[in-house]
């Protein structure tokens, strides 16, 4: 009876840690981004209570390239749940991957502009109402003679083909109360379906990047997986010009890098702060060395943030201002520079310290 309960004690926590893993971000990181999202049509909705789920670009680590997973319409899997749109997002030394997943509201998803309701925050292409979904006419491809709970709001959006959320480039949304809240409930990853389509992806050679230069040959399908479907379009044309990196060069699992310069443009994505704990052997010195180096600390903290509301507040404007993508270029390359100087300003304070501690930590112990 005994051995019987560890067992089924055992196989719960197994299933509460896969349970856990299928939400998490996946944990390699790569270097290069992703291309941006192409221009494209949405097929027609096959029938009541599908939900559209928009195309992105997944990435195969056999081959060290990025391929197109088709945007697809899937059947929602539970009465009043929404498609929270996969993203990849800087994370301080490489792109990692966030994968989606359905829920009562819709999460956060970088901020990216899928199109056809996904304008980077929550989703205006449809609602549940008493058990029905209603689509939104003015960005969802919709038959009206078969489908008939419809509505028609025009959403203003800017159009932005980025396909990815911070470094250099990226968008530079960040998590709403409301979004943090979505997160918090009960979510159900990828249907079966879902996953094979993105595995039929993967499987094309037209859909990889470097094959296809960004302008994908099935950029979206009916349903999932029917890549030959009629009703299966191609993308009209690339989101901007893309040229594939050298994919011999190791653009994922990236090598040690601890010699080369710091990659990230902003201060949350530097490593935490180091700590040092002091054993001289003397405790009145090391409490003495631990108290200005806790107090350097703080302040290099309160510098790192900041600098940090400094850089927000510069995005901010830029969206206000709609800049385009170069503009936004030029300003992350500026935030980069600061976020390095200050880094290495920090380290060599740290230094500083060390070697002022140096002559301290030798003299002999007093009993």
């Amino acid at each position: 009876m005994h051995i019987r309960y560890i067992r089924t004690l055992l196989f719960v926590l197994i299933v509460l840690c896969m349970s856990a893993v299928s939400f998490a971000q996946i944990g390699v990181a790569i270097t290069i981004g992703p291309p941006p999202l192409p221009v494209y049509e949405q097929p027609l909705c096959p029938d009541d209570g599908y939900i559209w789920t928009p195309g992105y670009w997944a990435y195969d680590y056999d081959i060290n390239d990025y391929y197109w997973v088709p945007g697809t319409w899937v059947m929602a899997p539970e009465t009043g749940f929404l498609w929270t749109p996969a993203y990849w997002g800087w994370g301080g030394d490489g792109f990692v991957f966030y994968d989606g997943y359905w829920g009562p509201h819709v999460g956060f998803y970088g901020g990216i502009n899928y199109g056809f309701g996904y304008f980077g925050e929550g989703y205006e292409g449809g609602r549940w109402d008493g058990g029905h979904f209603f689509y939104n006419r003015s960005v969802n491809n919709v038959n009206i003679t078969n489908i008939h709970d419809v509505y028609n709001t025009t959403i203003n959006h800017t159009e932005n083909h980025v396909s990815y959320n911070g470094g250099n480039g990226g968008i530079s949304a960040r998590p709403r109360p409301e979004d943090d809240a979505a997160a918090r409930e009960r979510h159900v990853p990828p249907v079966a379906t879902q996953t094979q389509h993105a595995q039929a992806a993967r499987a094309n050679p037209q859909q990889r990047a470097s094959s296809n230069l960004g302008k994908p040959g099935v950029a979206a399908t009916p349903r999932p997986g029917d890549f030959n479907d009629r009703g299966a379009v191609p993308a009209k044309e690339a989101g901007a010009p893309y040229s594939p990196p050298n994919r011999g060069a190791n653009q994922g699992r990236p090598q040690n890098n601890a010699a080369q310069p710091s990659t990230a443009f902003h201060p949350r994505e530097l490593p935490p702060l180091a700590r040092n704990t002091p054993n001289t052997g003397n405790p009145k010195l090391d409490a003495k060395y631990q108290q200005q180096q806790e107090k350097q600390v703080t302040k290099q903290q309160q510098e790192r943030d900041k600098l940090q509301q400094k850089q927000d507040q510069e995005h901010v404007n830029l969206d206000k201002q709609k800049a385009n993508d170069v503009q936004r270029q030029q300003v992350e390359q500026s935030h980069q520079q600061q976020t390095q100087q200050l880094q290495q300003k920090h380290q060599q304070q740290q230094q500083q310290l060390q070697q002022k501690q140096q002559p301290a930590n030798r003299e002999p112990s007093k009993r």
